[in-house]
């Protein structure tokens, strides 16, 4: 059983709610990606999406581009990524991580080569976000046989067809992305969410995160009531942008911790969290 299902199945027992925040790696330094990753910890994240960064992010938006380029200025590559993730199983054992990125620094390094590298770093699983599940068969095999998960992305405009393809081939969790666009769109609304979750679970067994739109305690406690996992991504990033514009680099632990918090409070105070599907 993987971290990522282990982490599940305890929240669920628990009626709780995952928090899975998203911060681009290495942005805006890899020290401070560690030390986050602890704090966000101890701030009640259940599991952890590390964004690799990549000079072409189509799938990002302003924010997270912007995170990219930072990482990518100060040369942060996949292998760097994985040093990351190493040094964070030094002390943390049981956290799950999960990478989220694009193929092309997959394929430089080679699907096996990254899924043994991955494993031996201790991660738990990848989103690769322009990877279709019909062309992920060679991905997936190399994942899979390193006894990691693969996580894949459902959309408002998923049919049928398409998520009883992503069953076929996900493990871990499904990301449903809760509105049309890049990341950081901000219009969410939580009964075409709630109806699209019932769709997306009478063909998909796994815990569904609902990512894009969770900006404050507020919306997290929205989508914490229909959702397994509640994903904030470009809330965190852009907090972390503003204190390394200001210079004030060290205080990104503690302000994000500190908004994790408040979202973790929001999200245990539903009355029904973690209970669902």
């Amino acid at each position: 059983m993987s971290r990522i299902q282990t982490r599940f199945e305890y929240l669920h027992a628990q009626g709780r709610t995952a928090l899975i925040p998203f911060i681009t790696a290495g942005d805006p330094s890899p020290a401070v990606t560690l030390e986050l990753m602890h704090r966000m910890v101890a701030a009640g994240a259940d599991l952890i999406e590390l964004g690799v960064p990549f000079s072409d992010p189509i799938a990002d938006g302003p924010v997270i581009q912007r995170a990219t380029e930072r990482a990518l200025a100060q040369g942060v590559s996949l292998r760097d990524v994985l040093g990351i993730v190493r040094r964070f199983r030094e002390t943390d054992s049981e956290t799950p991580v999960v990478l989220m990125g694009y193929l092309n620094p997959i394929e430089v390094m080679g699907n096996a080569a990254f899924a043994e590298a991955a494993r031996e770093a201790g991660l738990d699983g990848a989103l690769i976000v322009d990877v279709p599940p019909e062309e992920s068969h060679e991905l997936v095999d190399a994942i899979k046989a390193q006894g990691l998960d693969l996580v894949y992305l459902l959309a408002p405009t998923s049919d049928a067809a398409r998520i009883e393809a992503i069953a076929e081939v996900a493990s871990g969790f499904v990301y449903y992305v809760s509105v049309k666009g890049v990341t950081g769109a901000n219009t969410l609304d939580i009964d075409e969410v709630s109806a699209k979750l019932d769709a997306i679970r009478a063909r998909i067994a796994l815990p569904v995160g609902v990512g894009f739109g969770i900006r404050d305690a507020a919306t997290a406690a929205q989508v914490a009531r229909v959702a397994d996992a509640v994903i904030v991504g470009s809330a965190l990033v852009g907090r972390i942008e503003t204190l390394a514009e200001q210079g004030q680099a060290t205080r990104i632990p503690t302000v994000i911790g500190d908004f994790l918090g408040e979202l973790r409070a929001a999200i245990d105070a539903t009355d029904n969290g973690g209970q669902h599907g």
